[in-house]
């Protein structure tokens, strides 16, 4: 069972990710843990932070020489801006650039949308500020940390991962299940919102450019698509070890994602069942690699029938809210006076849902290589890939035609 916990906030000097239950004898790619950092930060919309933090991750524990022990991984991320902040927190337009950070007054006016209301009355602070740094998105850049290290895990028994951005705003692919694998992950690097489209993304940074214009936030929507998934990953016998229940449970822990799809998502709800289930019909062409030997002419399911993986290519899309932070922010209360003024501004990004996908991919590696080891067990690599493939084998083999 893999498990993982993360510590730090916005403002502190390290996150730190914890991750317990990787088998011994994985090799880890520090280069690729970089570059899907690296991921994270990109992306049309992004804000002032991204320019300032280089992240990488380091190993404090469970990995020598590059190579996983079976203890819990310890994984640090050092904040660059920590030292901006040991100066002064954000400076809004009325109080001085030169203001000392311990004379800074305590934040007290909660932003629509976010954790600041809702923190403070579960905890009982007094400053908004012990909520809001914990509660904001920086600290996802240790969950794709970890999921950097379950994707490669994952590589080891065939399966890969990618995603790409289905709308901003008004702007949207009109069938997203009509993107295949391959075509997701041929998107170029460097395009500014991982679409597959390039009209459809220039409408998008056109959503985006009119929201900063006007001081607003724009969301949007983004699908996950995992490749080669073994088949048997998840469970019906229990309501929690269904897997499509487990998927949505950690999309929807990324922040300001409000809903989660599983193949055609709720678009099956407008739909009669014969153009919804997907057929099964005889093998056509080479052998598949889940070892499933019938073809599904359809993939409206995204891959999950029953809580577990049937072979198919997993999809799972989420849905994202504009950003709680407005640069021209909605009516708030000050908690201190009990008056109307207006929301607390803070360094923030006008859209960052392709950066969402890229957490969105991490927490469906760590589901992923979580089902997997549960599946095929061992306390190594080498055994964990050994039992997966005499699976692979046993499902082929009764799959396979006689005579």
């Amino acid at each position: 069972m893999l498990r993982f916990l993360t510590a730090g906030e916005s403002h502190g000097k390290t996150l730190v990710a914890i991750l317990e239950g990787v088998p011994a004898g994985l090799t880890i790619d520090f280069d690729a843990v970089t570059a899907e950092l690296r991921r994270r930060q990109g992306g049309y919309g992004r804000g002032r932070r991204m320019a300032i933090e280089s992240d990488r991750a380091d190993a404090l524990s469970g990995i020598r020489h590059g190579v996983t022990t079976g203890a819990p991984i310890a994984l640090l991320i050092p904040n660059k801006d920590w030292e901006n902040w040991q100066r002064t927190m954000y400076v809004e337009p009325e109080q001085p650039a030169d203001a000392p950070g311990p004379d800074r007054p305590a934040v007290t006016r909660p932003r629509p949308g976010h954790a600041d209301l809702a923190g403070v009355v579960k905890y009982g602070h007094d400053d908004i500020r012990n909520v809001l740094e914990r509660a904001s998105a920086r600290e996802t850049a240790a969950r794709v940390a970890i999921g950097a290290v379950a994707r490669q895990l994952l590589g080891r028994l065939g399966a890969e991962i990618v995603s790409h951005v289905i709308s901003i705003g008004s702007a949207s692919l009109p069938d997203p299940l009509a993107i295949a694998y391959e075509d997701a992950r041929a998107i170029r690097a460097d395009a500014p919102l991982h679409c597959v489209d390039a009209e459809v993304e220039r409408r998008m940074i056109a959503e985006i450019d009119r929201a900063r214009e006007a001081g607003d936030t724009m969301g949007g929507s983004f699908e996950v698509i995992a490749h080669g998934v073994p088949a048997g990953l998840g469970s019906y016998v229990q309501w929690d070890r269904k897997l499509d229940g487990r998927l949505a449970q950690a999309l929807m822990s990324i922040p300001a994602i409000k809903a989660v799809g599983i193949g055609r998502g709720p678009a099956v709800a407008a739909l009669p069942g014969s153009r919804v289930h997907d057929e099964i019909l005889p093998p056509v062409g080479a052998s598949r690699p889940s070892g499933v030997g019938v073809s599904r002419p359809t993939n409206n399911a995204g891959g999950l029938e029953g809580g577990v993986t049937n072979g198919e290519d997993l999809r799972v899309s989420g849905y994202m809210k504009p950003i709680a932070t407005l640069m021209k922010p909605l009516r708030s209360v000050d908690l201190a006076t009990m008056t109307e003024s207006p929301a607390t501004v803070e360094r923030s990004d006008v859209c960052a849902v392709p950066a969402a996908a890229v957490v969105a991919e991490a927490m469906v590696a760590f589901v992923l290589a979580d089902a997997a080891i549960e599946k095929f067990g061992g306390d190594s690599v080498e055994e964990l890939v050994e039992n997966w493939r005499a699976f692979q084998k046993r499902t082929s083999a009764r799959f396979s035609r006689s005579g």
